[in-house]
C-alpha cells in the first residue's frame, strides 16, 4: 500500500528579531509552491501594501464578525491593531494538497495547535542570545526602552521552545528554508 504524501499545516514562530520574515521572504522566492497564508488586519495599509497581498485590510467591525463567525484560525492584538489567520483559505489549500505555511507569534501558534492538533509547530531559534540581542539592537530604529521591552519578551518567547514540535536554528536563511520545506512535505504515515 502506498503511503499518501499529504502536506500539513506548518507554523513558523519564534522571538522577535530571529529572522522569521527573512526566512519567509526567501521561501516565497525560491519555493513558490508553498502557500503563505495572508492575515487579516485592522491596521491601515502602509505605502506600497496591497489588500490581499501583504494583508487583508478590514475594519474593526469586519474583524469582530470574523471572530464571531469562527472564521479565524487564530488572532491576536498587537500595538493597538488586530491580526488573524482566515481559516477557510488555509483549509482549502491543505485540501488541494498544497503545503501551507503560517508565520505567526507564539500566542497564535498556541491557538492553531489547539484548533488543528495535527499542525506542525516550528520554532525558529537564534544561534545564541548575543546574536538575538545584536539583531534587535542593530536595527537602530527603536528607543532603548523599546529594545529592553523586546528583549524581555524574547526571553519569555525563548522559554516556550519546548512547546514546539521542531526547532530550527537560524544560522543560514537558505538552510532553514530547505529544512522547513522538508518538514512541510512529510508523509502522513510519519
Amino acid at each position: 500500500m502506498a503511503v499518501e504524501v499529504r502536506p500539513r499545516l506548518t507554523v513558523l514562530s519564534g522571538p522577535s528579531g530571529v529572522g522569521k520574515s527573512t526566512v519567509v521572504a526567501h521561501m516565497r522566492k525560491v519555493h513558490p509552491e508553498v502557500w503563505l497564508s495572508v492575515s487579516a488586519t485592522t491596521r491601515k495599509p502602509r505605502p506600497g501594501e496591497r489588500d490581499g497581498v501583504q494583508y487583508f485590510f478590514v475594519s474593526d467591525d469586519e474583524f469582530d464578525k470574523l471572530i464571531a463567525n469562527g472564521e479565524l484560525l487564530e488572532w491576536a492584538e498587537f500595538a493597538g491593531n488586530r491580526y488573524g489567520t482566515p481559516r477557510n483559505a488555509v483549509l482549502e489549500r491543505l485540501e488541494s494538497g498544497e503545503p501551507v505555511l503560517l508565520e505567526i507569534d507564539l500566542q497564535g501558534a498556541r491557538q492553531v495547535k489547539q484548533a488543528m492538533p495535527d499542525s506542525r509547530l516550528v520554532f525558529l531559534a537564534p544561534p545564541n542570545w548575543d546574536e538575538l540581542v545584536r539583531r534587535l539592537t542593530g536595527r537602530g530604529t527603536e528607543s532603548a526602552e523599546v529594545i529592553e521591552r523586546r528583549l524581555t519578551v524574547a526571553k519569555v518567547e525563548l522559554a516556550s521552545e519546548s512547546e514546539f514540535d521542531t526547532t530550527l536554528v537560524n544560522t543560514s536563511v537558505e538552510d532553514v528554508a530547505r529544512e522547513l520545506l522538508a518538514l512541510m512535505t512529510v508523509s502522513s504515515g510519519e
